[in-house]
């Protein structure tokens, strides 16, 4: 009961400033929504023309360089923009466009059988948006010299001149055909809707993220406790009592733990009801990795109350400790997304193991079993916080 009592004493003392609840849970409110917002942001827009703008200088205006205008601009891939030379050659340079297309004055004006003025294609050769433009361009370009050759051939073993237009015609609509029927084969075997690396909803990031993140930063209040009783030597009337030593510890972590708890389930039902984060499809799954977290968090937590010496030093702790598993432990952004070394340590975190509980759940869809693992990883890190805050605790000028 006399650490039931303690840990009362601490929850009341902290709940009686009502600026706590304010900090506790309406923060992460707002970070959560604008988090989710912006991953909701990244790349969301459907309507967002992601073609390559291809400058294009137009110096002839032969149906041969119609043709090829016609193609480009129906492209999927590349955005066409006219434009003078100078212009052109000004807005690449500028990055505006990723290459210039000239089509040079002369070009498809000739006879049947002459050779066309060359297509000048300025790129930069060592980037990805110039080999891809080059790449998009030399399939059109080489079915129209084709169909210039055809149209030749079809004129040379008529011997009239007059077959090179419609033959050049038919080949070039025969190639348009063929192209368009080949992208829809290549669409229906390999083309699939991209699920999003947080699924269905962008707050099956945001959500879990800011309750990692603002649970350790939450023990701001909970640490300045410990701090508060050593400096006003109500911790050493304490000592005093009958209470042992391992209480007042179990006293102070079960009133952390009661807070993060408490914080962690607000934003649990606030994510299920207002954000549509299915937490409840594994209830007892999230409620496993709930509970760890708040164990861990609390340990921390307490660890932090010995260390510090005042309460600047509290917060100064908690941001470092914050900042530090959040970054780390993939509470801002997938760790899959950043690979290496980073990635590596970041998974040995027990904010990555948080994460990756809850988002077995949110995101992977696995059962109750795939919260295990992270929740023992994160009481083994809560058990050595404790060990190291009871050690800390003892060492303590009394």
């Amino acid at each position: 009961m006399r650490i039931l009592d303690l840990a009362l004493k601490d929850l009341s003392q902290i709940l009686r400033d009502k600026k706590v609840l304010l900090f506790l849970v309406a923060m992460p409110i707002v970070f959560t929504l604008f988090m989710g917002f912006a991953y909701n942001s990244e790349g969301s827009d459907e309507n967002a023309d992601t073609r390559l703008p291809l400058a294009v200088v137009a110096e002839s205006d032969s149906r041969l360089s119609q043709m090829l205008l016609e193609r480009l601009e129906a492209s999927d891939e590349v955005k066409v923009v006219k434009a003078e030379k100078a212009e052109a050659l000004e807005s690449f340079q500028q990055g505006e466009a990723a290459g210039v297309l000239i089509i040079p004055a002369g070009f498809g004006t000739q006879d049947a059988g002459s050779q066309n003025p060359q297509l000048t294609l300025i790129a930069e050769a060592n980037s990805t948006e110039g080999q891809a433009l080059y790449q998009l361009l030399r399939a059109p370009i080489s079915q129209l010299m084709s169909s210039v050759e055809v149209a030749n051939i079809s004129a040379d073993i008529s011997q009239n001149p007059a077959e090179f237009a419609p033959a050049l015609e038919l080949a070039w609509a025969k190639w348009d055909e063929n192209s368009r029927l080949e992208l829809v084969r290549s669409e229906l075997a390999v083309a699939q809707e991209q699920e999003s690396w947080f699924g269905d909803n962008p707050y099956n990031q945001a959500s879990p993220g800011i309750i990692v993140q603002f649970a350790i930063f939450g023990l701001v209040t909970s640490a300045q406790i410990l701090v508060s009783e050593r400096k006003t030597r109500t911790l050493q009337r304490l000592m005093t009592t009958a209470m042992r030593p391992w209480e007042m510890v179990a006293g102070h972590l079960l009133a952390m733990f009661a807070l993060t708890f408490l914080q962690t389930a607000l934003l649990v039902i606030f994510g299920q009801f207002a954000l549509g984060v299915d937490y409840l499809r594994e209830p007892l799954g999230t409620l496993l990795v709930s509970a760890s977290l708040g164990l861990w968090v609390a340990a921390m937590g307490l660890l932090i109350g010995t260390l510090a010496k005042s309460d600047d030093q509290v917060v100064l702790f908690s941001l470092v400790a914050m900042f530090l598993f959040s970054a780390l432990g993939g509470t801002w952004f997938p760790l899959e997304g950043a690979g290496g070394a980073y990635a590596a340590l970041g998974r040995l975190t027990p904010s990555a193991w948080a994460m990756n509980g809850l988002q077995n759940i949110l995101i992977r869809g696995l059962d109750l079993s795939s919260a295990w693992q992270p929740a023992g990883i994160l009481l083994a890190y809560a058990a050595g916080f404790f060990g190291l805050a009871v050690w800390r605790f003892r060492k303590m000028e009394m």
